[in-house]
């Protein structure tokens, strides 16, 4: 029997090929959720499941909260969680899901302006170059994706949504790298999701589950929210914040290089369609975030 290495380049494209699995699965699960569920509260219900699963190893590890790393696990449970969660799923009430997954394919960009502007990071002229082609490219896919019941011009602003949570995955994916020490990835989500976990649950507690619970399939789409706590959030989350502390903030974010495919893969299954020019946009932004990394191939 194989031992998992982190250390080892093929175990780190290996994991990061698993993480694009469950994540680029989470938007379908998002999906179905909202056919029950508002907005809000699938993205509460998210959290606050993932809360209660992580609920345990909080309580254990609770005593290696500090001064010097309560600020990173607050940022790792509010920005790098709580308030994406609430965004994607904002989005997704008018854009299908296989767009939302190739959106989230901008993080690098993100993660590398940010990284550069407050963490120290350097960059080459090459990814200045990416960082254009990728920027270009996700406005031109917000354009060209546009919904009925939100059209100005022929730009879909919901997008930008999941741009917002890009940015946020930007900002936590650099602290996790450069700012926390002497905690596992384990350690680190638990410990953070005990700060927000209460909030979600609070927040449910002042929401109307009356149009939830006049739907046919609450029960199913409720569970379909519980898979993507507890494998989209808890499992990929432990699994992504150890693989940075492995390797390097744009080689983490880089699980954004594949996502797509399987969200595309999910979309279709679920009846939705990508147009050629759409395909075009999506050429352009997996040129940009592949330039934006590429100063880590030698």
């Amino acid at each position: 029997m194989y031992k998992i290495n982190l250390n080892n380049k093929a175990w780190q494209w290996i994991t990061l090929v698993f993480l694009s699995l469950i994540w680029g699965s989470s938007f379908i699960l998002m999906k179905k959720g909202l056919r029950s569920y508002s907005h809000d509260q699938v993205a509460a219900l998210r959290i606050f499941i993932s809360f209660l699963a992580f609920l345990p190893f909080g309580i254990k590890n609770l005593k290696k909260v500090s001064k010097e790393n309560i600020y990173s696990l607050l940022i790792v449970g509010f920005i790098g969680s709580t308030i994406p969660a609430f965004l994607f799923t904002k989005a997704q009430t008018n854009i299908d899901s296989a767009l939302a997954g190739i959106l989230n394919s901008i993080t690098p960009l993100f993660t590398l302006i940010i990284g550069l502007i407050f963490y120290k990071s350097t960059a080459k002229l090459i990814n200045a170059v990416g960082i254009f082609l990728g920027l270009i490219g996700a406005l031109g896919l917000i354009i060209h994706t546009s919904s009925d019941s939100n059209i100005l011009g022929n730009v879909n602003y919901y997008g930008l949504y999941v741009e917002l949570a890009t940015i946020c995955y930007g900002i936590n994916v650099n602290q996790v790298k450069y700012k926390i020490k002497g905690l596992n990835g384990l350690e680190l989500t638990s410990m953070a999701f005990m700060f927000v976990g209460p909030f979600a649950g609070i927040y449910l507690l002042f929401t109307d589950f009356s149009f939830a619970l006049s739907t046919n399939d609450y029960m199913l789409n409720l569970g379909y929210i519980a898979i993507l706590a507890v494998i989209g959030t808890v499992m990929a989350l432990v699994i992504f914040n150890t693989l940075i502390q492995y390797t390097s903030a744009l080689f983490g974010a880089s699980v954004t290089y594949i996502i797509p495919i399987f969200a595309i893969a999910w979309g279709i299954f679920d009846g939705e369609k990508i147009t050629i020019i759409q395909f075009l946009w999506i050429g352009l932004i997996l040129t940009g975030v592949y330039l934006v990394n590429k100063r880590n191939q030698k």
